[in-house]
């Protein structure tokens, strides 16, 4: 095992030093003039040759009643006056796990959290990762385990003595499954994704899936087993064979159903040469077909390392990831002042980049599951400097995003997700709470001075239009609706609406003849937004 986990480094260290050039240049470093994509500002979308969205249809995009989040071009068809899109942050809040039981350690990660009825489930590799008196890595006390916690609410987690498996003479713990032998197989529980299965046509016996490495020091890397549970505790083999068997496999690999597009999407660690991301479909979760490397758009180059990707409950039609970006830097002032400097010249004498690298976690998002609009910017910086922060393994995000009730009493539910801390520290592993308005990725943002954007003709179902909004208290949203030539429809104009102010995830949009839109259902139309001191998150027909 330790062989392995050093090895693996290596070939990452490797890709990272042999592309380090072509990362600069991409970049844009070599001239600090250049400015940043994602600081869209006046410009027309169908414009723009390198759209990350598919390809649209000649006609109207046809919306019906789906959210539409602003977080690609896909709808838009400008922006004007001031407004441009703003990348938006989670807010950091409260340490929900430590992985400080016997049988965890500071090397626990790779968390699969999800939404089960009325209660939330969680996943995640229990590990250690420790250091002899030399200095040099040792694997710790125990194998990979996969282990179980659950909660009520999202935020107090519990981890229930299941009593499967014997760990130093006693049943009295939360491990589900342990690393070794099975029957054909190995599985290696370094890197688990579990999730529950949304298919219609699931067989009660198949309720939960996971995909797991099969891999051992005597048999070498095979790829990755499919299994199934009845009930998320109790475990068994869907093949006893690897389900895919092309890719490096050293990160956390997942697999989900695809609600939006009726079948099952894997993503996985692949090498061509660099550190990448793979994917592929399937029907039955066994046999694979459509192997495609993933694509961005004005992204540069660039180490990645988990994907976190899977649809977006909201808005299922979207394809939403967290990679982690990995950054190595020399020695330095800055890097000797960043928190824990004695450990993190330990793991230095192994080798450099293991004290020296830093890791956060970025935004993309795709519709096809190939061709992904990724933020260049962070969406989680590895933030204020504290112990068990701006390390190796810092903000290594959940998979994934998981709607829980707000502390503020009366406000409205809010998405929250979850980072690793402490990750091989001196220190158990950690796991904060993070959290971010509904919708609230990515916004259309006008200053006071104004702003608009106008989307591509749609066609919608419903009566109203709902906006999540957010403006200050002198601020507005006006919204007019045009035919598909951009003319303004009578009774639907900007001086026929009356002002939207506020901060709410879903409020009709009023003109003078009130808010009932349904006569335009099905007609080919335009929807222009004018804001001054406003986000605009998302909005959809209802």
């Amino acid at each position: 095992m330790l062989r392995r986990f050093i090895e693996s480094r290596k070939r990452e260290f490797i890709t990272y030093t042999v592309t380090a050039g072509l990362c600069v240049t991409a970049m844009g470093m070599n001239n600090p003039n250049t400015t940043s994509a994602d600081s869209a500002h006046i410009y027309s979308y169908k414009e723009k040759a390198d759209s990350a969205s598919p390809r649209l249809p000649k006609g109207p995009v046809v919306i019906g009643s789906d959210l539409q989040l602003f977080v690609d071009d896909y709808i838009t068809e400008r922006l004007g006056g001031k407004a441009q899109l703003q990348l938006h942050h989670p807010v950091m809040k409260e340490i929900v796990i430590k992985h400080d039981a016997p049988w965890e350690g500071s090397g626990s990660n790779f968390h699969s959290i999800f939404k089960d009825g009325d209660i939330y489930r969680m996943y995640y590799s229990a590990w250690n990762l420790s250091f002899k008196e030399d200095g040099k890595i040792t694997d710790g006390t125990h194998p990979f385990f996969l282990c179980y916690a659950e909660s009520k609410d999202g935020i107090h987690w519990v981890k229930p003595n299941l009593g499967l498996h014997e760990y130093q003479g006693s049943k009295d713990n939360n491990i589900v499954m342990v690393s070794g032998k099975l029957g054909p197989v190995y599985p290696d529980l370094g890197h688990p994704a579990v999730f529950l299965d949304k298919n219609p046509d699931v067989t009660p016996d198949a309720k939960y899936k996971a995909i797991i490495r099969d891999y051992s020091a005597e048999s070498g890397l095979k790829g990755l087993l499919a299994f199934k549970s009845p009930d998320g505790i109790h475990w068994t083999l869907m093949a006893d064979h690897a389900v895919i068997t092309d890719g490096a496999f050293d990160s956390q690999n997942l697999a989900f159903w695809d609600e939006s597009r009726k079948e099952y999407r894997a993503y996985w660690r692949w090498m061509s040469p660099l550190r990448a991301i793979r994917t592929a479909s399937s029907k039955d979760f066994i046999h694979w077909t459509n192997q495609a490397d993933l694509t961005y758009v004005n992204s540069p180059v660039e180490q990645l390392y988990i994907n976190v990707i899977k649809t977006y409950e909201r808005a299922p039609q979207l394809l939403m990831g967290f990679p982690v970006r990995y950054t190595e830097h020399p020695w330095s002032p800055s890097m000797e002042a960043l928190p824990e400097l004695e450990h993190r010249k330990k793991r230095s004498q192994t080798e450099t980049r293991f004290g020296t690298a830093i890791s956060e976690a970025l935004f993309m998002v795709s519709r096809d599951g190939v061709k992904f609009k990724r933020w260049n910017e962070a969406f989680l910086r590895p933030g204020i400097e504290r112990k068990g922060t701006w390390n190796y393994g810092h903000q290594y995000m959940g998979w994934h995003v998981v709607q829980t009730k707000s502390d503020l009493e009366g406000a409205p539910d809010e998405l929250s997700l979850y980072t690793v801390e402490s990750y091989w520290t001196d220190n158990s592993s950690e796991l904060r709470r993070y959290t971010l308005r509904l919708d609230g990725f990515v916004s259309v943002n006008a200053p006071m001075s104004g702003g608009e954007v106008v989307t591509r003709p749609v066609t919608f179902t419903g009566k109203n239009l709902l906006l999540n909004f957010s403006t200050s208290a002198a601020g507005e949203i006006k919204v007019e609706l045009q035919d598909k030539h951009g003319k303004p429809i009578p009774g639907f104009t900007l001086n026929d609406c009356e002002p939207v102010f506020g901060d709410t995830i879903e409020r009709p949009v009023y003109w003078k003849k009130g808010a009932d839109v349904s006569k335009l259902k099905g007609k080919t139309i335009r929807v222009r937004f004018v804001m001054k001191d406003a986000d605009l998150y998302a909005f959809r027909f209802k």
